[in-house]
């Protein structure tokens, strides 16, 4: 019952904020709720505050004991959600599919795959040495077992 509850308390606060969206949502055994968000926009402060103040105004503390603690996917996160996969377009990712890794931008994001575009050396076709060319791969989400943005400076 109080996981129906506060389930359906962080429904109505994503609600109100269409750009938020949830990534994990766990109650463990000592009821400590833990909430990760991720957003089209990113995600602020207030946000976090925003969507905390919701779920807990809205418990009673007397029925139920619990502790809150609601966050933003890191940067160095997995991404797990097509949203996150649309909201790095042009930025690089390191995507692990079948064993080989993959690091390229994303240049592409649709409900069933990621399109990402990288620059790689090959042999000449004709002649010595090597030249650059630019490869491009579309690779499925249920395909994917890890994909990381990649932070550069």
């Amino acid at each position: 019952m109080f996981k129906e509850r506060v389930s359906q308390l962080l429904e109505e606060v994503l609600s109100i904020n269409e750009d938020l969206f949830l990534i994990d949502f766990t109650i463990d055994a000592g009821n400590k709720i833990n909430i990760i968000l991720d957003g089209d926009k990113g995600v602020t402060l207030k946000n976090c505050m925003d969507v905390s103040r919701h779920i807990e105004h809205n418990l009673d503390r007397e029925a139920e004991d619990f502790s809150l603690e609601v966050s933003s996917a890191g940067v160095s996160a997995p991404l797990r959600h097509v949203r996150q996969y649309v909201k790095n377009i042009g930025r690089k990712l390191s995507v692990r599919a079948a064993g080989e890794t993959i690091e390229g931008k994303v240049i592409a994001a649709t409900e069933d795959a990621v399109t990402l575009e990288w620059k790689a050396r090959e042999p000449k076709p004709v002649g010595k040495g090597k030249v650059t060319v630019t490869k491009q791969q579309e690779i499925a989400y249920d395909d994917i077992e890890e994909a990381i943005v990649m932070i550069t400076f």
